[in-house]
């Protein structure tokens, strides 16, 4: 069920936020990887810097998630936003700063590199970004405050379709921009401009989608804050809840561990199929482009008017069974190391990846109910952060171990999601 008032918000300007979002993110990850090395890093280094992200994540995520429970989700995106906005304004200042040496390092095991001002600045930015980055469970909480039950698949799908378009958008505009005499600079000068639009299109044109409480309505055991035109009134929990008191909500824990899995087997694909398309395929990084570029379109079709189409006529629990099905077995295409079969991995990765996770969100939201969204959220981003530190970092070790068949372990993660997600047909998804 979705309040009156929140039943005419548009789910476009935050599709909008979302999309700006991720194309300045994609802007300039592709050559994050040469600054690293140019400021003295090594892959070890390039390893820890690409899971600062997520390790900060870990923290803030559910702590802006039950800030947007308890003073809005505008506030809370807009803060979320303006931390990434500060965070590419110290990511643009790393690349003009001498690179001086703060301490050398030389070890068998860990390699040869060396810490450098500039490079200690990006962990920073990287970081910062992380701490703040509370953007996406506060956006997937508003999806789920201003959206009827029967629509909810279908709009998770769309803010995956925005996703998807970012990381479409972004390497492209990436490649345009880098080539010029101003080098990577130009892309991250565009990236926090993007990042400055996405901050003010929240300040302007996404409003607030926490119900209004009629002021005669209000509990006894909350608080009146303020007073909203109409005679409403914006209300606070006298009784904070705390983030062991989700873990005792109904199904959440479960709904967790399924999200836990799939990120671990997302970061582990995402580790090594880079290293597999050098190595086993020959790819250039042009045909690696285009690949990630074909896979993200397939991924906008299927999210988009497919999942539209579909998420009419099955459940959620059904597309999420069908869809983690469909799902690993694209990660065994991919061992058998043939183009052919990579890019038909692909079709089945956007088919399996379409239908299960917007679907897993819509139904995480739906048994969050109304007055836990941003808690929840919050801390199912802490599980997918500590699922991406383990994927990231472990994804290397087990290819260095396994060649191709580092892909039958995302396979087996991915099957096991399936065998747990048939016990979702039996839970209760009504939010009343």
């Amino acid at each position: 069920m979705v309040d009156k008032g929140t039943k005419e918000i548009s789910i476009y300007p935050l599709l909008l936020v979302n999309f700006i979002g991720t194309m300045g993110l994609s802007l300039v990850l592709p050559f994050l990887i040469f600054l690293v090395a140019r400021f003295g890093g090594n892959a070890l280094i390039y390893g820890i810097m690409s899971s600062m992200y997520p390790i900060f994540q870990l923290i803030g995520s559910p702590l802006l998630g039950r800030w947007s429970d308890i003073y809005g989700r505008k506030k809370v995106l807009f803060l979320s936003q303006a931390g990434t906005l500060l965070s590419w304004i110290i990511f643009f200042i790393a690349l003009f700063v001498p690179v001086t040496v703060l301490m050398p390092v030389s070890s068998g095991i860990l390699g040869s590199f060396v810490i450098t001002v500039p490079l200690v600045l990006l962990f920073i930015a990287r970081g910062f970004d992380g701490l703040t980055g509370g953007n996406v469970s506060v956006s997937n909480a508003y999806i789920a405050d201003i959206t009827e039950d029967k629509d909810r698949s279908k709009n998770f799908g769309k803010m995956s379709v925005s996703t998807n378009l970012g990381f479409i958008v972004g390497p492209a505009l990436a490649g345009i921009l880098s080539v010029t005499i101003y080098g990577e600079a130009l892309p991250v000068l565009a990236a926090i401009l993007i990042s400055l639009a996405g901050t003010i299109l929240i300040a302007l044109y996404v409003p607030e989608s926490r119900r209004c409480v009629p002021k005669d309505k209000v509990p006894s055991e909350l608080s009146i804050t303020s007073d909203k035109p109409g005679g409403c009134a914006d209300t606070t929990p006298m009784q904070k809840q705390k983030f062991r008191d989700v873990l005792e909500l109904k199904h959440i824990p479960y709904m967790f561990l399924i999200y836990f899995l799939i990120f671990l087997g997302f970061n582990t694909f995402y580790t090594a199929f880079p290293v597999h398309a050098a190595n086993d395929l020959q790819w250039s990084i042009a045909e690696l482009g285009f690949y990630f570029s074909f896979l993200s379109i397939m991924l906008v079709i299927v999210e988009g008017p497919v999942l539209t189409y579909v998420s009419k006529r099955y459940s959620d629990p059904f597309l999420i069974i069908s869809g983690s099905l469909i799902l690993g077995s694209n990660f065994v295409l991919l061992a058998f190391g043939s183009t052919l079969l990579t890019y038909v991995a692909a079709i089945l990765f956007a088919v399996g990846n379409g239908f299960m996770w917007p679907s897993i969100q819509s139904m995480l939201s739906k048994l969050a109910g109304k007055d836990n969204q941003g808690l929840v959220q919050g801390v199912s981003g802490s599980f997918v952060s500590i699922a991406s530190i383990l994927g990231l970092i472990g994804g290397g070790f087990i290819y260095e171990l396994m060649g191709r068949n580092a892909f039958i372990v995302s396979a087996i993660i991915i099957y096991l999601v399936f065998a747990l997600s048939l016990r979702l047909r039996s839970f209760d998804v009504s939010s009343e």
